[in-house]
């Protein structure tokens, strides 16, 4: 059971979060200072960490707390799979309260069972209705988080964003606006592709996306060449029932 804040303290931690974002003119800094805050205004978390693009548009961790999620985010990024990409594509908060049961992401589960990992909180930043990135915090014991600890991350995410998005525009203008631009069309590619999956194979938006997924480590593609082949199939014969491109 999580730490009940009353709104006095949940503002004091806000504010702290928020104050030391201001100071700040670098993402890198920011981000640092963001991470540790929210570890440390959150009891039961062993670290925190952001999801960011680099400036060749791939998601990179910045900020984290140390090492444990160093390594539970690049196994993420290498098998392309993992709450904190979900979070991010899907633009919700995800919330798994055992890894050890946890079957949504099973090579991402598998891959961190001697690390100590068992509950787990992404939730996206979202600014102007574009997802930056995405926070997490992780725990040592199953069952540390709760839907109470989702919305305050929530409550802290948002105005983040908001902040970490002026930083980002200040500090390196074209950067940003190509890598957003290239991570809104692969967003847009990847739900279009769910879309069709969802409704020509009947499964379920989460399920559609783990398809994809398991599709692109089976063929040393990214999610975003899987999801086109989808949408070129679609675009060839657009008939209900015919082939998704997929095998």
């Amino acid at each position: 059971m999580i730490k009940k804040y009353p709104l006095d303290e949940l503002s004091t931690a806000l504010g702290r979060i928020m104050g030391l974002l201001l100071t700040e003119e670098k993402v890198d800094n920011a981000v640092q200072h963001l991470s540790r805050a929210v570890k440390d205004s959150i009891p039961g978390t062993l670290g925190a960490g952001v999801s960011i693009l680099d400036p060749h548009a791939r998601p990179v961790s910045s900020g984290s707390t140390d090492s444990v999620v160093e390594r539970a985010d690049a196994l993420q990024y290498e098998l392309v799979q993992g709450p904190c990409l979900t979070a991010w594509a899907m633009q919700e908060s995800i919330l798994i309260h055992d890894v050890a049961t946890e079957a949504r992401w099973p090579n991402w589960s598998a891959a961190i069972v001697d690390l100590p990992i068992r509950s787990v909180i992404s939730t996206p930043l979202i600014a102007n209705g574009q997802a930056l990135g995405a926070m997490k915090i992780y725990a040592a014991t199953p069952g540390a988080f709760e839907d109470a600890t989702t919305a305050l991350m929530e409550l802290f995410a948002s105005p983040a964003a908001t902040l970490l998005s002026h930083i980002q525009t200040a500090e390196t203008p074209e950067r940003i606006s190509e890598s957003l631009q290239s991570a809104l069309y692969s967003r847009d590619l990847i739900n279009r592709a769910c879309g069709i999956l969802m409704e020509r194979r009947t499964l379920t938006e989460d399920a559609a996306l783990q398809h994809l997924m398991r599709r692109a480590r089976a063929t040393r593609s990214t999610l975003r060449q899987v999801s086109a082949t989808v949408l070129a199939s679609v675009a060839s014969d657009p008939r209900r029932g015919s082939s998704d491109g997929l095998r």
